[in-house]
């Protein structure tokens, strides 16, 4: 099921060694908030994440079975067994009666399956758990409902691709688009059902072209609000709109990143004239959504045809010139070095096809961002995982084949003075991220029967 969604090349790199002192500054700044409410065990939410997250980053630098340096075995097992008791009392909390219980427990939660795989452990729980964040979704506050729609995608992430998680998705769609689609939910809860719909869409639903398809359809639905009235002219939207219609537009595009041939010649007939008119909204992060998503879709198209070409094309990178080089001082000075920085990609590649590669390490491997379909993917789960992103590309099954990097290593210090040279890992990674390319072309062609 993950066929067409690879195609970045994995090496060797340096090791991450910040990652504890990112959750917990992370995590102390929410723990501010909660108060310190106390479950009916007597223990405090806080404590118990507090508890949760020091699991967490005491065991995320021991990544290999062997620490570096001292050839002493880490006790892996003893921490993920003490983990997951804390998760145990973090599963029976979201469903305290207590909202800010539920709303601490769906953070600490969020925390554990961010920077830690669970598979055997979330294996016989999924269940409890879905039926849970099913109920937070739809009963739950505006805070809570955002928290559990977050929780529901890391859960997709750590379920993979298979049955499992493709129950997990069944459960959760329905109400995901439910509020994503609704009016008058609030914003915050609206923009992370939108994340957490692309994501668990795509992690889970890639081989269903009735998901696929309507999943697609009510992203769009929310983001087209923001494409330009009859007169040409764009809406005026009230405050918050903008990065609504952002986050539907990103998982949009992630999950175009599957759609077949036909399918996606038409996405670029409907879209690219209405995407090309959005550049000139007010909003910059917005502006820039767009421009990334003109540069996916101009990809696709690429991979489809390798002479494709927008119609309009010398207009389009007019615009994109102006914003490349937008000196308007009624921006803010970040926004407007941000938004050159990103149009100019877009347009080097609109014009040439050229992309600046982005090297991401992590342990002692590391994956090549190459393209704007892989900076897509690989954004999307930096979007859900944040800073745990790097620990389940060395360690998450699912991520390493959905990236190309092969099952999990376990290393010792030794193998850095064997690894390959340069010159031969480009050369196997040329010949892997082709052969990948082919075989997401078949796909395509067999969903294309159905779609």
């Amino acid at each position: 099921t993950v066929l067409g969604r690879n195609g970045v090349r994995g090496e060797s790199g340096v090791s991450d060694d910040d990652l504890a002192s990112e959750v917990l500054s992370h995590y102390s700044s929410t723990s501010e908030r909660r108060n310190g409410v106390r479950g009916e065990s007597g223990v405090s939410d806080d404590d118990l994440a507090s508890e949760v997250l020091s699991h967490y980053s005491s065991t995320s630098e021991s990544a290999s079975v062997i620490e570096e340096g001292t050839g002493e075995v880490v006790d892996e097992q003893t921490s993920q067994e003490e983990t997951e008791d804390k998760l145990r009392q973090c599963i029976d909390n979201l469903m305290d009666k207590s909202a800010k219980t539920r709303l601490a427990a769906l953070e600490s939660l969020r925390l554990g399956f961010s920077f830690r795989v669970l598979y055997e452990f979330l294996l016989e729980r999924r269940f409890t758990i879905s039926d849970c964040l099913e109920r937070s979704l739809k009963k739950g506050g505006v805070e809570e409902q955002a928290a559990a729609a977050t929780v529901c995608a890391l859960l997709c992430v750590q379920l993979g691709g298979g049955v499992e998680g493709e129950e997990g998705f069944k459960i959760f769609r329905p109400i995901l688009s439910s509020i994503l689609i609704d009016s008058c939910a609030s914003l915050s809860a609206r923009q992370s059902c939108a994340r957490a719909l692309g994501m668990c869409c795509y992690v889970s639903a890639s081989d269903d072209a009735e998901d696929l398809l309507k999943s697609i359809g009510h992203l769009e639905s929310v983001f087209v609000g923001a494409y330009p009235l009859g007169d040409g002219t764009l809406p005026s939207v009230k405050a918050g709109i903008p990065a609504l219609h952002s986050a539907a537009l990103q998982s949009w595009a992630l999950l175009c990143t599957l759609c077949p041939a036909s399918r996606i010649n038409t996405i670029l007939n409907h879209h690219m004239p209405r995407l090309h008119a959005c550049l000139e909204s007010s909003e910059v992060n917005f502006r820039i959504a767009v421009g990334e998503t003109i540069a996916l879709l101009c990809e696709l198209g690429r991979d489809i045809d390798q002479e494709f070409e927008y119609e309009d094309c010398d207009a389009l990178c007019d615009s994109l010139k102006n914003l490349a080089t937008d000196g308007n001082k009624h921006r803010a000075k970040n926004d407007r070095r941000k938004q050159r920085s990103i149009f100019r990609e877009v347009l080097h590649y609109i014009e040439n096809e050229d992309f600046t590669e982005e090297k991401i390490q992590f342990g002692i491997e590391a994956i090549y961002i190459d393209g704007w379909m892989r900076r897509r993917i690989y954004d999307a789960f930096k979007e859900v995982l944040e800073s745990g992103v790097r620990h389940h590309l060395q360690f998450n099954p699912l991520l390493r084949d959905i990236f190309g990097l092969g099952p999990p290593l376990i290393l010792d210090a030794s193998v850095k003075a064997s690894r390959i040279s340069r010159t031969e890992r480009h050369l196997f990674n040329s010949a892997a991220f082709k052969a990948r390319t082919k075989l997401r072309n078949k796909v395509r062609d067999k969903r294309a029967d159905v779609m």
